[in-house]
């Protein structure tokens, strides 16, 4: 990777990859994109930022081709609760803009990486240590769109030789970026509210099970990845990875090792419950270990430590 450009630049996980891949690679190395989020002043001062959707292929294919780009993190998507009240919005964005990217690197001779996640999955699926390769019958749009991108990014790899790689990402949790339409959400908010009101009203169930990963682990696995020997990779798209497998109440009492007077109360969002039933409870990523040495650094009580610290931190200077 020499130049790297970045769809989605502006978004919680883009964002985060971008000023990692600049401290790598050099500012100038990597090329931000966002489309309907103004830009922190950080992205664009330290490096370029183009505005354009990715939608439209010609912008597309002049950004990579102005900038000599030989590499897509391609991060632009609309998230799970929000594709599910715009459908068609999401299928646009979602498929088309990948669609525009994978064309694009076949023209343009460049490697992609593509998130997935594990909306891909459904109720079909093995719900405890998912395997790498199983059923995949999402019911949201936002999981067909993920799965259909998996089977897109494998045909252009074996088609037309396109280095696509991807990772299926469980939820993620940040203090840089706030959470923007996702069903794990809640696993950000609690934070804030933690150390805002030292209360939180959950909207999924306190035994909701679910995969979870701290962002600086999900940069590191997004890089890891694009720097693997592709004659190591047996599947290249759509890997397992996760970190750990928690609930809400398991999540509040580690908190409140922190944060004594803490509560935590419910109210279920229908949907987004509904959503996060669908899901595994915990995906075996052992060939993510294997093919490429994935390895997660933060436990959850490291990452809870860290996150309340850096957060407070982020909101006493606002």
């Amino acid at each position: 990777m020499k130049k790297i450009l970045v769809t989605g630049a502006t978004g919680q996980v883009g964002s985060e990859i971008t000023m990692a891949l600049r401290q790598k690679y050099a500012g100038e190395n990597i090329i931000a994109v966002g489309h309907s989020r103004q830009p922190s002043s950080e992205l664009a001062d330290t490096g370029p930022y183009i505005t354009l959707d990715v939608r439209d292929q010609a912008a597309l294919i002049k950004a990579v081709k102005d900038n000599q780009v030989d590499t897509v993190f391609h991060l632009a998507s609309l998230l799970s609760a929000v594709a599910e009240k715009l459908p068609q919005k999401a299928w646009d964005i979602n498929m088309n803009g990948l669609l525009n990217v994978l064309e694009t690197a076949r023209m343009m001779r460049c490697a992609v990486f593509f998130p997935s996640s594990i909306a891909a999955f459904g109720y079909q699926t093995p719900a405890l240590n998912t395997p790498q390769d199983t059923i995949q019958r999402p019911n949201t749009m936002y999981g067909i769109t993920k799965v259909s991108g998996e089977l897109l990014c494998d045909y252009y790899q074996q088609r037309f030789a396109v280095d696509a790689r991807g990772l299926r990402y469980p939820g993620l949790i940040s203090y840089k970026t706030e959470a923007g339409g996702g069903t794990t959400d809640y696993a950000v908010e609690i934070f804030y509210a933690a150390l805002q009101k030292k209360s939180y009203q959950c909207f999924l169930k306190a035994d909701t099970q679910l995969d979870m990963m701290y962002m600086p682990d999900a940069v590191n696995a997004a890089i890891g990845l694009m720097q693997a020997d592709v004659e190591q990779l047996s599947h290249h798209n759509a890997f397992n990875v996760t970190a750990m497998s928690i609930t809400p109440e398991q999540l509040s009492t580690e908190i409140k090792r922190h944060i004594a007077d803490f509560t935590i109360s419910y109210k279920i969002d229908p949907v987004r419950q509904a959503i996060a039933d669908s899901w595994p409870k915990h995906m075996d990523d052992r060939c993510a270990h294997q093919e490429w040495g994935w390895q997660p650094e933060f436990t959850l009580s490291a990452m809870v430590e860290e996150m309340l610290e850096k957060l407070a931190v982020k909101l006493s200077k606002q």
